[in-house]
């Protein structure tokens, strides 16, 4: 258990007024805190209500508090609630009350801090924290609660026991060279690190989808001027967002706004019509556009049905070829009969009428199919790692790859095991720990040394 030298305090609801507001407190100043401020010290875990009296006796509020014995905390330490009423005066007497009592207010992520330096989490589990509390989508909020639960702990110990084994024969082979051990047999050792490099490897490439998570898909609205992408992003966000004109070029630059398609979240994009133009201000807006397209994730590419199909650039045309997109066939009210476009024909197809109201239902039926498939199909047991466990990985991979060649090569056992144990630390980064120790461990379970 890591010791802490003082109490920390900090309401945990957001500033401002409300109905009710709860006070945190965690350290070892909470069991005689709870003692003085109401007279007891009450079950643990039990909800009691209470006067709360400043250092002066002054009655501040009727509250309701709950007290964590250590060990039985989300930080591990002694924990206090504290709920009061949500005026922010009155939050503010409690605060202040309680830094007179020799509590400190807590920084940022203290109490997550604490609960990872107690051992109650893992660091993978404390960023899950932060990862629920900023979840922009349902997508990502499930991948959070999964992380916070483990997922990606049990993972990562795993992987930890399998190279710990292998770091066991290897450490076995160099104190013990004369002895039969297994490494004797080379090729198990290296088929099970060549498997575990590949691994790190898929699992850091896993942070690409995570970002989509959390900062939403970026998928720009493309298309020849007046076909209708403006009035497509004021109905994706059910206001007037975009100025919807019938002259051509209304639409120099593009304009951004988040929106919701269950359960991703997305960043919409409309962009300025994409045609030829001697005009250089909408020859620039046309640059952004394309520029936009390259820098996506996704596109919308809006067609006129009542006009002919748009010439594309090879450029461009191989652009759209590899992208993940919905080619969307506007204005189908005036060309009810109209067969689907030979446009792009190996993307998903819809038609509709955004004036009309007509296939955008069906539309977003298909729009989130596609994403599913396009973009997360191979993620569906929603394990993913951000940036920070990327790294780690990409690093523990790579030693694993030179462990890899040096036993194919041959070379000393003992730069084998130099690798392995890097590998080893890089992969105990991304939960905070690694402990070396264990490696003697399953040295003396795996061989019978005092035989």
């Amino acid at each position: 258990m890591h010791g802490t030298l003082d109490t920390i305090v900090a309401q945990s609801t957001a500033s401002g007024q409300s109905a009710l507001s709860l006070i945190r407190l965690s350290g070892d100043l909470c069991p005689p805190l709870v003692r003085t401020l109401f007279g007891k010290t009450p079950a643990p875990r039990k909800a009691t209500y209470a006067q709360y009296q400043s250092c002066q006796g002054t009655p501040l509020d009727d509250v309701i508090y709950t007290f964590f014995p250590k060990g039985a905390s989300y930080t591990g330490e002694p924990m206090l609630e504290i709920s009061c009423h949500g005026n922010p005066l009155i939050v503010q007497k409690i605060l202040s009350d309680l830094l007179e009592r020799d509590c400190r207010l807590a920084e940022p992520g203290a109490f997550t801090k604490r609960a990872f330096l107690n051992q109650r989490i893992d660091l993978s589990q404390a960023e899950a924290v932060a990862d629920i509390i900023h979840a922009r989508s349902e997508q990502a909020l499930k991948v959070a609660r999964n992380q916070l639960q483990g997922s990606l702990s049990h993972k990562i110990n795993h992987w930890t026991e399998q190279l710990l084994q292998i770091m066991a024969e290897v450490e076995a082979y160099i104190d013990f060279p004369e002895e039969d051990l297994p490494l004797n047999d080379p090729q198990g050792p290296l088929q099970r690190l060549q498997k575990l490099q590949a691994d790190f490897r898929d699992l850091a490439h896993t942070s690409r989808y995570q970002t989509l998570l959390q900062d939403g898909i970026k998928t720009v609205i493309l298309g020849s001027p007046n076909v209708g992408k403006s009035s497509l992003l004021n109905w994706l966000t059910g206001e007037d967002r975009a100025l919807v004109s019938d002259q051509p070029g209304t639409t120099r630059d593009f304009i951004r706004e988040r929106i919701w398609i269950d359960p991703f979240c997305l960043q919409i994009i409309d962009t300025a019509g994409i045609h030829k133009t001697d005009s250089p201000l909408e020859q620039q807006g046309i640059a952004n556009s394309v520029a936009l397209l390259e820098k996506a994730d996704y596109y919308l590419w809006v067609l006129d049905l009542s006009q002919p199909l748009p010439q594309l650039s090879p450029t461009l045309q191989e652009s759209l070829e590899k992208k993940p997109g919905i080619i969307l066939g506007n204005k189908a009210d005036l060309a009810p009969n109209c067969p689907p476009p030979d446009f792009l024909p190996t993307k998903p197809h819809a038609q509709i009428s955004v004036l009309h109201a007509i296939g955008l239902d069906p539309f977003k039926k298909l729009w989130k199919k596609d994403l599913e498939e396009k973009l997360f199909e191979s993620q569906q047991d929603q394990l993913l790692v951000n940036t920070r466990h990327a790294q780690a990985l990409q690093q523990a991979s790579a030693f694993l790859q030179q462990a890899s060649q040096k036993m194919t090569q041959s070379e000393p056992t003992e730069l084998v095991a130099a690798d392995i144990r890097e590998a080893l630390h890089h992969l105990g980064e991304i939960l905070g720990k690694i402990d070396n120790e264990r490696i003697l461990d399953k040295l003396f379970q795996t061989f019978c040394i005092g035989k």
